[in-house]
C-alpha cells in the first residue's frame, strides 16, 4: 500500500494526465497515446468553444488541432466512435473487447421488429452509396426509442451501429454518416474473439480502464463507472478484490480521505516519482466539462477542494455560474472557472466571466498565466487576437 499526502496525490493524477510539468503528449501520436491510456474520452456534441473531446486533448497534447482528431477517427481509423462511458471515442484496437456490449444490443433493442424489417434495405442503400445518414432514408415512421419516440431511420441506424453492423464513417457537424463495419475495419478485428472469456474478466477490464482514465479511484458509487451494466455494490467489491489479487491495482491511502483509493499497478513508477517530491513546472490550462479527471466530482472535491457542476442542463435562473463553464487548472490547483465563447462570426474569443476560488491570490504572475492561457485557447479555436473580455478584466494584465 502507498501513502500519499494530498499534494502528492494531486501531483500523481496531474502527471499521469500530462497536465503538470513538460507536455507528455505531442501531435497525433500524443492523441493516440492519451486515448490508449485513458481508455476513452467522453463525447458531447455541444460546441461553444470546442467539443468535449477536443477540449480534453487541447489541454494535454502539445500542438493539438481538431484536424488531428478528425483524421485519426475518419481517415486513419485508429480511433472509433462508440459507447464506453456514454458516447465516447476509443482506440480501434479495443473493438474486440466490446463484443458483449454489441451482443447485448442485438438481444435487447426497442422496436426490434420494426428495425429488422428495414435492415436489408439499409444495407442495400449503403452498398450502393457507400454511406448513409438518417436524413437519406425515407423511413419517417415514429417508433419507441430509448430517449423518446423517434423516426425509424434513426432507430434502425443506431441499432445497427450499437450492435456492430455499422460504424460512423464521418460526420458533418452533428450529422453522422454510417457505413458497413466490414468494409472499413480489418477482417481480423471483425472476427476477433472477446479476449475476456468470463463476465468477471470483462468487468475487471472495464474497471481497470476507468481507474486508468482518472488516475485514482475508490470502490464506491461513482459517475466514473457509468455505463458498466449491473455494477452494484456486491459486484463492485468482487471486481476490486479480484484486481487486487491478480496485482492489477494497488491500494493508495491519501491524507484526509477516509476511503481507500486505488491506482493501476502499471503506474507504480509514477507513484515512486511523486514520493520523491520533484519540482514540477506548473501550467495553466482550461479543462473540459466532461474531462476524465472530473469524472468523479466528489473525489475531485476531496483532492482539490473544488466543487464543480456542469450547468449546461440547469435552467438559467438556477445557474450559479454560466451555461458552458470550464475549470481553470493552475499548477497543482483548480483555481477557478471561466466562461469562454467562440464568436465565430466575429472570429474572436469572448471571455464572458472569470470566477476565482476563495483564497486564490491574484498576483502579476497569475494574471500573466491566465492571459497566456486564453491566448492559446483563442488560437486553438481559430480566433484572432486579441481575445475580448466582458467580465473579469481586473484578473488580467
Amino acid at each position: 500500500m502507498y501513502s500519499l499526502t494530498n499534494k502528492q496525490a494531486r501531483h500523481f493524477i496531474l502527471l499521469k494526465h500530462g497536465l503538470i510539468g513538460d507536455y507528455r503528449f505531442e501531435g497525433k501520436e500524443g492523441v493516440l497515446a492519451f486515448v490508449r491510456q485513458a481508455g476513452c474520452i467522453q463525447f458531447d456534441p455541444i460546441d461553444i468553444c470546442g467539443k468535449n473531446p477536443e477540449l480534453v486533448l487541447q489541454s494535454r497534447v502539445k500542438g493539438f488541432t481538431r484536424q488531428m482528431l478528425y483524421e485519426l477517427l475518419y481517415t486513419d481509423r485508429k480511433l472509433l466512435d462508440y459507447f464506453d462511458k456514454n458516447l465516447a471515442i476509443i482506440s480501434v484496437d479495443d473493438w474486440k473487447y466490446f463484443s458483449r456490449m454489441r451482443r447485448s444490443f442485438s438481444e435487447n433493442t426497442r422496436s426490434l421488429d420494426e428495425v429488422e424489417a428495414v435492415v436489408d434495405h439499409i444495407r442495400s442503400v449503403i452498398r450502393e452509396r457507400g454511406y448513409v445518414s438518417s436524413r437519406d432514408l425515407e423511413l419517417d415512421q415514429k417508433v419507441d426509442w430509448y430517449w423518446s419516440s423517434t423516426k425509424l431511420s434513426r432507430a434502425a441506424l443506431e441499432t445497427m451501429y450499437f450492435r456492430g453492423d455499422l460504424i460512423i464513417l464521418h460526420k458533418k457537424g452533428n450529422t453522422k454518416y454510417y457505413a458497413l463495419a466490414e468494409d472499413h475495419l480489418p477482417p481480423e478485428l471483425i472476427k476477433a474473439e472477446d479476449p475476456n472469456r468470463t463476465e468477471l474478466d470483462h468487468l475487471k477490464w472495464r474497471v481497470l480502464r476507468r481507474i486508468s482514465a482518472v488516475g485514482l479511484l475508490w470502490n464506491r458509487a461513482s459517475d466514473a463507472f457509468l455505463f458498466i451494466s449491473d455494477f452494484k455494490a456486491g459486484k463492485c467489491n468482487e471486481v476490486f478484490k479480484a484486481l487486487l489479487q491478480d496485482g492489477s491495482i494497488r491500494e493508495v491511502r491519501v491524507e484526509g480521505i477516509k476511503d481507500m483509493l486505488y491506482c493501476c499497478s502499471e503506474d507504480e513508477a509514477l507513484i515512486s516519482k511523486v514520493l520523491e517530491e520533484p519540482e514540477l513546472k506548473g501550467r495553466t490550462e482550461l479543462l473540459a466539462p466532461l474531462d476524465n479527471i472530473l469524472w468523479d466530482r466528489k473525489l475531485i472535491n476531496a483532492l482539490f477542494g473544488f466543487d464543480y457542476r456542469w450547468e449546461v442542463y440547469t435552467p438559467e435562473p438556477q445557474r450559479k455560474y454560466g451555461y458552458y463553464v470550464l475549470p481553470i487548472l493552475s499548477g497543482d490547483r483548480l483555481i477557478g472557472r471561466v466562461e469562454p465563447v467562440n464568436q465565430r462570426k466575429e472570429g474572436t474569443l469572448l471571455i464572458k466571466n472569470i470566477w476565482l476560488e476563495d483564497g486564490v491570490r491574484v498576483t502579476n504572475k497569475l494574471k500573466s498565466d491566465l492571459d497566456d492561457c486564453f491566448r492559446r485557447f483563442a488560437l486553438f479555436n481559430g480566433c484572432r487576437l486579441p481575445y475580448k473580455v466582458l467580465g473579469g478584466r481586473d484578473l488580467l494584465p
